[in-house]
């Protein structure tokens, strides 16, 4: 897998089913939203961007995410949302991502539907890290998220009902909720793509 295999999967893209939280509300009534799938072009392999939100934040504390965050009035497109909240978040330019496609949207049981913009990532870059909102950036080998032996489904009680939802833990990473369920869509693109 290099920039060129992840390049041709997206050339003619035909559509894929979506992954939900179970249990999330439909449509209209949600906030949306888009992140960055951001893939990283490493020489070695291709890899995927993760951040580690803060403890303190309001929606998701501590989780692991792609960056990204809520449509602002501004924002003609959730290209440009994912590529506004990316830089402000992590301080990647724009002029570093090659944007390849979006994935289904996302709905979460906590409100937001998410348009996930997968981007290659070409280095060398410096990231900045808004220290209000990412607590860390890390990247993990996009082979461990293809792997489905590796996509755990688990089950919780949220607002009394019982949820399912993804998990791909990575060394002392737990990577779950929507996170996770954005890279089974990219999983199932990829490997439909073949």
């Amino acid at each position: 897998m290099d920039s060129e295999w992840l390049r041709r999967r997206f050339t003619g893209a035909h559509p894929i089913e979506a992954v939900h939280d179970d249990g999330s509300p439909s449509g209209s009534g949600l906030r949306p939203a888009a992140v960055l799938v951001p893939v990283v072009a490493r020489e070695q392999a291709l890899t995927v961007l993760l951040t580690r939100r803060t403890d303190h934040l309001h929606h998701h504390p501590g989780q692991i995410s792609f960056p990204g965050g809520r449509v602002e009035a501004t924002d003609v497109s959730p290209v440009m949302t994912a590529l506004r909240e990316t830089e402000e978040e992590i301080g990647l330019e724009p002029d570093h991502i090659e944007l390849l496609g979006e994935l289904p949207e996302y709905r979460t049981g906590t409100g937001f539907r998410i348009t996930p913009v997968v981007g290659l990532v070409h280095p060398p870059f410096d990231l900045t890290l808004d220290s209000f909102e990412v607590a860390e950036a890390f990247e993990v080998p996009l082979s461990h998220f293809l792997d489905p032996g590796r996509h755990q489904k688990h089950r919780m009680e949220y607002q009394g009902r019982m949820r399912e939802y993804y998990a791909m833990p990575y060394g002392d990473y737990f990577i779950w909720g929507a996170t996770a369920g954005i890279l089974v869509s990219l999983y199932r693109f990829l490997d439909g793509a073949r």
